[in-house]
C-alpha cells in the first residue's frame, strides 16, 4: 500500500537551487574579500619597502658624512685628491669624500678609514667606495634609491653660507653642512640636512 506524502519530506529542486546560489554568492564574495586584502597587503608592503630605502639612504649619508675626515687621497694614477669634494648635482659624481669608522670585524688588511663618492646614473643613486684610500680601485657600486629624476646639493661653509659647489680653499676644509635634495619618481622632492665631520 502506497501512502499518500504530507508535504513533509525535505526541500523542493528550486529551494535546492536556490540555497546553492545562495553559497556560491557567499563564496565568491569570500573570495574576492581575500583576493582584495592579499593585494592590499601586498601594496602596503610594496610601499613600506619604497620608504625603508629612504631611511636607508638618509641613515648612510648621515653616518659616511658625520664620519668624514680631513685626510687627502690619491686616485688610481697617483694624483692628490682633495679631502670633499663637492658637485651641485648635474654631475655623474656628486660628492666624494674619506671618512673614519670603517669598521674591520674580520680583521682584514685595510685601514679603518674608507674613501667614498655618491654618484648619479640611469636614474639611480649609487654609492661607491675603495678598499683602499690611495691609488686603489673602487670596489663595485650599491644602489641606494632607483627612480631618481635629479639630484642637488649645496654645502655651507665655515662662514654658515651656503655653496652650489664645494671649492675649499685649502684641500684639507671640509663644510660643515650638507643639503641634499632627489628629486624622485615616486616621492617627488626629498630634502635632507646632514652635518659634517660631526660624530654622533
Amino acid at each position: 500500500m502506497i501512502r499518500a506524502s504530507s508535504g513533509e519530506g525535505g526541500f523542493t529542486i528550486v529551494e535546492l537551487l536556490v540555497a546553492l546560489l545562495i553559497f556560491g554568492m557567499l563564496s565568491a564574495a569570500g573570495v574576492a574579500l581575500l583576493s582584495f586584502s592579499v593585494r592590499a597587503q601586498d601594496a602596503a608592503n610594496a610601499r613600506l619597502g619604497e620608504l625603508s630605502e629612504v631611511r636607508r639612504t638618509g641613515a648612510i649619508l648621515t653616518a659616511d658624512l658625520a664620519q668624514a675626515t680631513e685626510r687627502l687621497t690619491r686616485d688610481e694614477a697617483g694624483a692628490p685628491r682633495p679631502a670633499f669634494e663637492g658637485n651641485d648635482g648635474g654631475q655623474t659624481v656628486l660628492m666624494g669624500f674619506t671618512r673614519r669608522g670603517w669598521e674591520n670585524l674580520d680583521n682584514a688588511d685595510r685601514p679603518s678609514i674608507q674613501k667614498v663618492e655618491y654618484l648619479l646614473g640611469e636614474g639611480r643613486l649609487e654609492r661607491r667606495a675603495w678598499r683602499f684610500v690611495d691609488g686603489a680601485a673602487a670596489m663595485p657600486p650599491t644602489v641606494l634609491i632607483e627612480g631618481v629624476r635629479a639630484v642637488r646639493l649645496r654645502y655651507r661653509d665655515q662662514r654658515g653660507e651656503w655653496r652650489d659647489r664645494w671649492d675649499p680653499n685649502r684641500p684639507v676644509d671640509l663644510p660643515r653642512a650638507v643639503e641634499l635634495t632627489i628629486d624622485t619618481e615616486r616621492y617627488g622632492n626629498i630634502r635632507q640636512l646632514f652635518l659634517v665631520g660631526v660624530t654622533l
